[in-house]
């Protein structure tokens, strides 16, 4: 490839900084500009894969553990309480098959990744890119709303990853209001002006700019995280009551916030774009087995067991957090309850870069001259999303609902509904395969997240202003 050819598909994103929360915005490439109608089968010769420039390439092992790291975060904690809106064997069920269908989608996505790339001979598309892409060379009528559709998918990042930090907040508040209470009887000291508290040390870490600089957060928050699960988990089994002691469903009332939840901590498409495209070995990442699939069967079979003896250890006194669960007079729980605010807060900033890069690329880089006005600029930036975010949670402080908010409208559409649209799109004029069973199935994905995303969504208001209610 020559020097020209490789300036205009820049594909040398690395992954040696890479967090649980870098999930997608630093492979993004432009679509190349060329003419539609001269697609022809050649196209179909060209391997994107050979023509892929990475520095630091990863192994299949390599891919495998981000992977896993990106899926098991804090999320894995809401598990049992999304049992117990749905009932321990409907949880036990339902947990497995909404881990099969995220699996399938993240197929489905990237599949049309390897397609498009080769229609639009460019060697590597990120995850709005594709979904443009998918449009700009699909069927002649869609083709004016490729950009729309890019733009679309970026705004739903940008929403998807602020929420997500608004959980953050309300997460570390609650965590830290538990403890001191314990601590401090009667301190007076109520969960808003905690978040007031913490918006203080968010604004200051919030202006780590580079993910290079952001690896000892990472580091430390996994390092966090891996000794407060390791002390729940022994709750949990140090007394395992007889599975008749909770009920095997809940009520149908409660399954749009158990799905809302499932989908919140499972579901992890942002990520699986970058993984892939610098691997140094990308024809391992889907298949049988594949990096893939191990990882989201090992991600499945954790948050099913972790909800299931979870549900079936605490039943009906579940709190949105297991971590909440934990005796607070004892000095392990105490330090989980320690552990996991740090790390959540350490990750915070590594949630936050992925929205505000593309706020910046896409609003502000080309329109801000000179150092001194972009430093500026990037303060203020980074200061009204910090702001932003705590106003939010201010305003909404119940963990449970903001969960099942966050999962029912920002997940399930970016997870399920955008590929099934994107694979719609991308075989339109193939014939949507025999008995268009693509069709068929796109179908089913896209009625399930239009169900987990209205039934959530109204489901998650409701028990809101029922909290409001009750203040």
């Amino acid at each position: 490839m020559s020097n020209e050819n490789r300036s205009n598909y820049p594909s040398t994103l690395t992954l040696d900084n890479f967090s649980s929360t870098t999930k997608l915005a630093a492979n993004e490439v432009s679509i190349p500009v060329g003419s539609k109608e001269s697609l022809n089968e050649k196209d179909e010769l060209y391997n994107p894969y050979e023509h892929r420039e990475v520095d630091h390439p990863n192994s299949s092992a390599g891919a495998l553990i981000h992977l896993l790291k990106s899926s098991l975060g804090s999320g894995i904690l809401a598990m049992p309480n999304a049992f117990k809106n749905a009932g321990l064997i409907f949880g036990l069920v339902g947990t497995i098959v909404v881990g099969f269908l995220c699996t399938y989608c993240v197929h489905i996505l990237v599949t049309a990744s390897h397609v498009i790339c080769k229609r639009s001979k460019t060697p590597v598309l990120g995850f709005s890119e594709t979904c443009g892409a998918v449009f700009k060379y699909g069927p002649k009528k869609l083709r004016k709303f490729a950009t729309t559709a890019k733009y679309t998918v970026d705004i739903a990042l940008v929403v998807t990853y602020f929420m997500g930090n608004c959980v953050y907040v309300v997460f570390i508040a609650e965590s830290l209001l538990k403890v001191f209470e314990h601590w401090f009887e009667g301190h007076g000291i109520n969960l808003r002006l905690y978040m007031v508290i913490i918006m203080g040390f968010l604004l200051i870490s919030a202006q780590v700019r580079e993910l290079k600089h952001l690896v000892p957060f990472s580091f430390l928050a996994n390092l966090c995280l891996i000794v407060a699960f390791g002390i729940t988990l022994y709750y949990m089994f140090i007394q395992i009551n007889p599975p008749s002691s909770v009920p095997g469903f809940s009520s149908f009332s409660t399954l749009p916030l158990f799905f809302s939840t499932v989908i919140f901590a499972m579901e992890g498409i942002g990520v699986v774009m970058p993984v892939e495209n610098t691997m140094k070995k990308p024809q391992q990442f889907l298949g049988c087995p594949g990096v893939l699939n191990i990882a989201m069967a090992i991600v499945v079979l954790l948050y099913t067991v972790i909800g299931f003896f979870g549900y079936l250890r605490y039943g009906a006194k579940t709190e949105a957090s297991i971590t909440l669960n934990l005796p607070v007079e004892e000095i392990p729980a105490q330090i989980v309850n320690v552990l996991i605010p740090i790390a959540v807060f350490l990750t915070y900033n590594l949630q936050m870069y992925v929205p505000l890069d593309i706020i910046w690329k896409n609003l502000l880089s080309h329109k801000i001259n000179g150092t001194v006005n972009r430093n500026i600029a990037q303060v203020l930036m980074r200061c009204i999303f910090v702001c932003g975010t705590i106003a939010i949670a201010v305003a909404v402080p119940n963990l449970e609902p903001i969960i099942s908010l966050v999962g029912s409208i920002c997940f399930s559409t970016l997870g399920l509904l955008v590929p099934a649209i994107v694979d719609t799109v991308l075989y339109w004029e193939e014939g949507l395969g025999c008995l268009k069973w693509r069709l068929i199935q796109n179908i089913f994905l896209a009625a399930f997240s239009i169900f987990a995303l209205v039934s959530g969504t109204v489901t998650s208001i409701e028990s809101l202003i029922n909290s409001f209610n009750k203040e």
